[in-house]
């Protein structure tokens, strides 16, 4: 087993370390505090080439691998988790889907904007009352003289509302049969379409830089050519883009708990109490090591994971199992960091404040702990 990364993969981590210690580091606070999207961080990160990173350059990407994209998501998360979750939501959920499922005409249409960071893209998937039940989805279509009539709302959809955001994967029911069974479909629904209207929501505790967004469909006419892949294939093309998006909130987790390690790491060194910094006492020693021992096992995990789908291997049982421990390790750590940080840690002038409420999320987006533990039975045969 060889598990060293390749010169190519080095470089982006290096890359995208010193992008997000230089350029996001300075303002994520500001940025939280405000609870401001950046569109100059989302341009710059385009420039960049972080956006499509596994797209063929056909389209605007850059042909990597699943683990460089994901070593990405990893250090920018590692620095703030608003500007991870714009990257991953827009690659795994936004792009995703369209690049995997699309006709060429819509590949040749939407990815090459999407992949600049001028443009980002949202999936619409969770409602009111569809979270981990996605077959609770109420919003409904009908294909009327050509166009599909569409009605309902989404909510919690990242990218979904800011100014560059042109448009949404939307699942929706096309049919209801008799024994009470939904048939669901994908369908594209561009920025600006009569019916169509997309709201930021606020007030959140955590991601506060990234966007957020309610969209409501009324009446909402696109053209019939906007279906994404074929009718009755809208839940099988939602579950797979979770498979591959759980990847990348592994990722996320993963950057979370090495951010707030580092910290806490640098606190203990400068704190002193009794007369020494305080990671000279045992409890704190040990609480450090725990944390750096879990931290190595939830990157080799999230690693393997993304082995088995760059060598085209089954991956589904360990993109939930990496969603699920490294998210749940980066609650442990962000724990741990401000019982390290005391007093302090419960300040907003300290990182790892933000930290904390940054992890919340990790364990309910894209398929809560608890649903992973499902997916995770299901597959070794419960």
């Amino acid at each position: 087993m060889n598990f060293e990364l390749t010169e190519e993969q080095n470089l982006i981590r290096e890359t995208v370390r010193d992008f997000a210690e230089r350029e996001i580091k300075p303002v994520a606070h500001d940025l939280d505090e405000k609870a401001e999207f950046s569109y100059d961080l989302t341009r710059k990160m385009g420039e960049l080439g972080l956006f499509g990173m596994f797209l063929p350059e056909q389209y605007g990407g850059q042909e990597l691998d699943t683990l460089s994209y994901i070593i990405a998501v990893e250090e920018l998360a590692r620095i703030d988790g608003s500007q991870a979750a714009t990257l991953a939501a827009h690659n795994s959920l936004g792009i995703g889907p369209l690049y995997y499922y699309g006709t060429e005409e819509q590949k040749m249409k939407y990815l090459p904007q999407l992949c600049t960071g001028e443009a980002l893209w949202g999936f619409g998937l969770t409602e009111p009352n569809a979270g981990s039940d996605s077959r609770g989805t109420k919003t409904m279509a009908s294909l009327e003289k050509g166009e599909w009539s569409i009605n309902g709302s989404k909510i919690f959809i990242t990218n979904g509302s800011c100014d560059i955001s042109i448009g949404s994967t939307v699942q929706a029911v096309t049919k209801i049969f008799e024994s009470g069974k939904k048939e669901f479909t994908c369908i594209i629904v561009d920025k600006g379409v009569p019916g169509f209207k997309q709201v930021t929501m606020h007030g959140k505790m955590m991601w506060r830089a990234s966007d957020t967004a309610e969209l409501y469909f009324d009446d909402c006419m696109v053209p019939e050519s906007n279906l994404l892949g074929k009718v009755g294939e809208g839940s099988h093309i939602m579950l797979s883009t979770l498979d591959n998006g759980r990847l990348s909130i592994g990722a996320m987790g993963l950057g979370c708990a090495q951010g707030a390690f580092e910290l806490a790491l640098q606190y203990s060194q400068e704190r002193k109490q009794f007369g020494k910094p305080i990671c000279k006492f045992q409890v704190n020693a040990f609480k450090l090591a725990d944390m750096a021992t879990k931290i190595e096992l939830a990157r080799n995990l999230l690693y393997k994971a993304c082995w088995l789908k760059d060598n085209g291997k089954p991956f589904s049982k360990e993109a939930a199992m990496s969603k699920l421990y490294c998210s749940e390790i980066a609650r442990e750590v962000a724990d741990e960091a401000v019982q390290i940080h005391g007093g302090y840690g419960l300040m907003k002038d300290y990182d790892i404040e933000r930290f904390y409420r940054d992890q919340r999320l990790l364990q309910i987006g894209e398929g809560t702990s608890e649903i992973q533990r499902l997916v995770i039975s299901r597959q070794i045969g419960c």
